[in-house]
């Protein structure tokens, strides 16, 4: 069966599982109950057994949450989930949009003064719990915290993961523990910082896991305190195949452990309100300062060995592509195939490296209007055929152990109409306007998505995702804090990793979207001396030509795709033979 466990989630159980949610919220004395997409460690992937939102809502998405009230529930999605949402859930949630309606608002519209609403402080952060308390205190609203409710009447929810932890080897990461802990404590004005990010702890450890799909992150929580010394949280039989990765700094303490470690903490203790659970702040008692995850903005620079690696593993994981192009180009027009033979047969391609830990997210294989789904995963319930004049919209990426991948290709299956080529066009000249900028230092992503959406936006176009998003080094395939969008305020430093990929979709007919991978270099420096940064593009995979309409292309933007293309054959040919080397030659010509 193809199906993961949040793709067999049955939004036909929606109504009882609502039902039955109301009757304990009813027994509890609460008037609404929280239903975040989060666990207690507050990654942006959860396991199967924290999947609450999918098992209650049907709703599959990687971001949103859902707010049961005893007449309503809200599920909360932003731009990218509209279309799916609608699709997944059964009519008796309704869809709301976010962030445009916060859920302050929303709740003090719904309830009256004196409501109270529940929520599992492991499952919000908090910057979530002090924002709700204002706003809803001024309506004479109360927040409790609680057991989670959903586990009461979740009676076959899975155990929790407890694969074990690995090494992640020195020749790979650039920087050793102890040193990165050094840096990190150096000049703090606090006893401990309590971490809780799994990437985060992953990277400070310099160890991964595989306690949720596709990100190989452990679930752990980590005390580090002042001079390096860490007290890391987690079950014995998940850290003991380590062995002396970890030194004598890293103390392992069961989880059971935990809250009363927390309390005993006498000196400053610093979290980072954004990603630290409430229960935890709860579970503090000495003073407490906040700042941000000091693991952060260093793990966002990469190392000269991390960049070193994301090459090598784009080499890779391009001729696989190309490999995968050839064939569906071969295949397609006969009519045979349907998506999920398409993720199967780019998933074979990846295994056939030999170094592919995992694929570093579900695939998206979007046929004709599920490419307009912007997140759609294929199952067996949604199936659909690779039709002659529809455009495939293929996103997907690979975990190897040097590196993350995440690239989007769209093709014509076929040959395209004069829309599908400019509407193409438009999101390929804003991909290559990404790719050729220069700026100064301190500019951060939301000055630069503009230039992404320009050739869109001129033809009264737009999409509703951000243009890009970091990427970590065998690490979350969305890593912060940098970006591409109008949120993206932190500045892009060298070393950094994003994709690059806008968009455009039509609802009903088809989606396009063209995806590298691009990270910040050392730009020359210009004519009055300014420090400039630039991009480096880390994906080489060709560029459908037949979607490309010349007529709308400057001669700096033919002179771009042209040099992308004679790189990627000249970096990606070695690698490939025969039918799929004769491909690539074709698909790389001049324009």
């Amino acid at each position: 069966m193809f199906q993961t466990f949040e793709a067999t989630t049955d939004p036909g159980q929606g109504p009882g599982r609502l039902a039955a949610l109301r009757d304990v919220m009813r027994a509890e004395g609460v008037d609404a109950f929280l239903v975040p997409r989060a666990d207690r460690y507050q990654g942006e992937y959860v396991a199967d057994c924290d999947a609450r939102l999918a098992w209650l809502t049907g709703f599959t998405g990687s971001a949103g949450f859902a707010a049961v009230l005893v007449d309503r529930a809200g599920v909360f999605i932003d731009g990218r989930y509209r279309v799916q949402v609608r699709s997944q859930v059964a009519d008796v949630f309704t869809p709301v949009h976010w962030p445009e309606t916060s859920l302050a608002d929303w709740l003090v519209g719904a309830l009256p003064r004196g409501a109270v609403v529940a929520y599992d402080p492991w499952l919000h952060t908090v910057t979530e719990i002090a924002g709700l308390t204002a706003t809803l205190a001024a309506a004479g609203i109360s927040l409790r915290g609680t057991d989670n409710l959903v586990d009461r009447i979740w009676h076959d929810r899975p155990g929790p993961p407890e694969a074990p932890f690995a090494a992640q080897p020195l020749a790979l990461t650039g920087t050793g523990s102890a040193d990165k802990r050094a840096a990190l404590t150096a000049g703090v004005d606090a006893g401990a910082w309590v971490i809780t990010l799994p990437d985060s702890i992953a990277w400070l450890l310099n160890i991964r896991g595989r306690n949720v799909a596709r990100n190989p992150v452990p679930h752990a929580t980590a005390v580090l305190h002042h001079g390096g010394s860490v007290d890391l949280f987690a079950e014995p039989a998940q850290v003991a195949g380590l062995g002396d990765h970890l030194d004598g700094g890293v103390r392992i303490v069961p989880s059971a452990h935990l809250a009363d470690r927390l309390a005993a903490l006498t000196s400053p203790v610093r979290i980072d309100p954004a990603s630290c659970p409430q229960r935890i702040r709860d579970l503090l008692t000495a003073q407490v300062a906040e700042g941000p995850d000091p693991c952060i903005l260093p793990k966002a620079r990469k190392t000269p060995a991390e960049i070193a690696g994301a090459r090598a593993a784009h080499l890779r994981d391009g001729a696989a592509m190309v490999r995968f192009l050839a064939w569906l180009d071969a295949e397609a027009p006969k009519g045979t195939l349907t998506e999920i033979a398409v993720v199967r047969a780019l998933e074979g391609f990846r295994r056939d490296t030999n170094a592919l830990r995992d694929i570093s997210f579900e695939t998206i294989c979007g046929a004709g209007a599920h490419g307009a789904i912007v997140h759609y995963r294929v199952t067996d319930g949604t199936d659909a055929p690779i039709r002659v004049g529809e455009l495939l919209l293929v996103d997907s990426g690979g975990q190897y152990a040097d590196g993350t991948t995440d690239i989007t290709r769209t093709v014509i299956v076929g040959k395209p109409s004069d829309e599908h080529r400019d509407r193409y066009t438009r999101v390929l000249q804003g991909m290559v306007a990404i790719s050729r900028a220069q700026f100064p230092r301190g500019v951060a992503g939301q000055h630069l998505d503009a230039l992404a959406r320009a050739p869109l936006w001129m033809a009264g176009l737009d999409y509703d995702h951000g243009t890009g998003h970091g990427v970590g080094s065998y690490l979350s395939v969305h890593e912060g804090p940098q970006g591409l969008s109008r949120r993206s305020t932190t500045p892009l430093e060298p070393g950094m990793i994003l994709s690059n990929e806008p968009g455009y979709y039509r609802e009903g007919a088809y989606g396009i979207r063209i995806e590298n991978l691009i990270t910040v270099v050392q730009a020359p420096t210009g004519p009055d001396k300014r420090d400039l940064l630039a991009f480096e593009t880390l994906t080489h995979v060709p560029l459908d030509r037949r979607l490309i309409d010349l007529d709308l292309l400057s001669r700096a933007e033919r002179d771009w795709i042209d040099g992308y293309h004679a790189r990627t054959l000249a970096l990606i040919g070695p690698q490939v033979t025969g039918a799929d080397h004769d491909w690539l030659v074709r698909a790389c010509a001049p324009l």
